[in-house]
């Protein structure tokens, strides 16, 4: 294990971190509440996680103010500026995003993430006093503190890649499920009962089947968002609802109808051969 690792591992286990974590993590939730602030949070509009895109904005903004400080000259003083103000603005967003993906995890993961949302606001700091430097006319100064939140930064972007890359925070727990592209036997249509699932395996990926309101659909039974069974979630109003976190998905075509996940969940085409219900993966 190489010195960043051991690091890492020290702050996944480092419980003091949870006494800062978890008041914040039940104020977040209850921000949450309203699917609209969940929905546009997570990324549903896109399909994307919204807070890895927003990151882009003030990480370039301030990577670039500090490249002008250094080699720009006098001439790019103004530009920098506008840089970190830029930085600034977009860095409430992109907060905001971030602490909602956060908010569904625990243990090592929610850990990591305390750590990477203090070096984060730390960083916001110091941009802020560098801008409110720069207008006093205290350009080094100001420089000087942009380049130590720029320092800061990337210590907290290499925790937010430990936790999209190591811990998979916000990847797609389907992303490699490759369901059969052609009719595949599933199970019986008389072991379905309306409203009830039931799993089938079709190739090497497990199903959730289930009779509604009449029609067979199927869903894999895997949560995008965290990997929970949603044989075992809530079926109403057409939907499936996550145990785990409460991401819900629509059963007709696997759309995300809240978050927090943000990619929807594979479909299945159904139809009924001699008493068998077959399934194929939705092109």
């Amino acid at each position: 294990m190489n010195v960043l690792d051991d690091a890492v591992t020290r702050l996944e286990r480092w419980s003091f971190l949870d006494t800062i974590g978890e008041p914040v993590r039940k104020v977040t939730q209850a921000a949450l509440k309203p699917r609209l602030v969940r929905n546009l949070l997570s990324g549903i509009p896109t399909g994307h996680p919204l807070h890895p895109v927003l990151t882009d904005i003030p990480i370039g903004a301030w990577s670039m103010a500090s490249l002008l400080d250094l080699a720009g000259g006098e001439s790019s003083e103004k530009a920098a500026d506008v840089l970190v103000a830029a930085g600034l603005v977009a860095a409430v967003p992109t907060a905001a995003a971030g602490l909602n993906d956060w908010a569904d995890t625990f243990d090592g993961a929610g850990r990591i993430g305390v750590a990477h949302a203090t070096l984060n606001v730390t960083a916001l700091g110091f941009y802020g006093v560098s801008l409110v430097a720069r207008k006093a006319g205290m350009r080094r100064t100001g420089s000087g503190l942009a380049l130590a939140g720029l320092g800061i930064l990337l210590t907290s972007g290499y925790l937010g890649g430990h936790l999209a890359y190591s811990k998979g925070i916000k990847v797609s727990r389907t992303a490699w499920h490759e369901g059969p592209t052609e009719w595949t036997d599933a199970l019986a249509e008389s072991d379905l009962e309306d409203g009830k699932p039931k799993l089938a395996k079709v190739g090497d990926v497990q199903v959730m089947v289930i009779r509604d309101g009449g029609r067979i659909v199927a869903l894999d039974n895997v949560c995008t968002h965290a990997g929970g069974s949603l044989n075992e979630g809530t079926i109403e109003n057409g939907c499936v609802t996550c145990p785990l976190h409460g991401s819900q998905f629509r059963l007709a075509d696997g759309a995300v109808v809240r978050g927090p996940a943000a990619a929807p969940e594979p479909s299945y085409e159904a139809r009924v051969d001699d008493g068998r219900v077959l399934l194929r993966a939705r092109h």
